[in-house]
């Protein structure tokens, strides 16, 4: 599928880009040249690949679950300007 010049204006229209004359000719030719790829990419028989997650078979390194630092809740509510139980008061935003 090759875009004409006025496919190429209509894109440009609807993504609100200002595109003058002597651009046109350039945008043209690289969009085609990106879908030429993309039709290149859809010829390529994948049957019996299996899809991956992720181009490197790797797994995700974790770490232990454990509390690493202490509970400071009280001294970080300190300088709030109101909290009740624990939680942080707001103004309300949305009647």
């Amino acid at each position: 599928m090759a875009l004409q010049r006025s496919d190429v204006e209509k894109i440009a229209h609807l993504a609100r880009l200002g595109l003058n004359e002597g651009e046109l000719p350039r945008f043209t030719d690289a969009l085609n040249s990106i879908l030429g790829l993309v039709d290149q990419m859809q010829a390529v028989d994948t049957s019996g690949i299996e899809p991956l997650a992720h181009p490197l078979e790797a797994t995700q390194r974790l770490r232990p679950d454990q509390v690493t630092e202490s509970n400071q809740r009280d001294r970080y509510q300190a300088v709030a300007p109101s909290t009740e139980n624990g939680l942080y008061l707001v103004p309300k935003v949305i009647d």
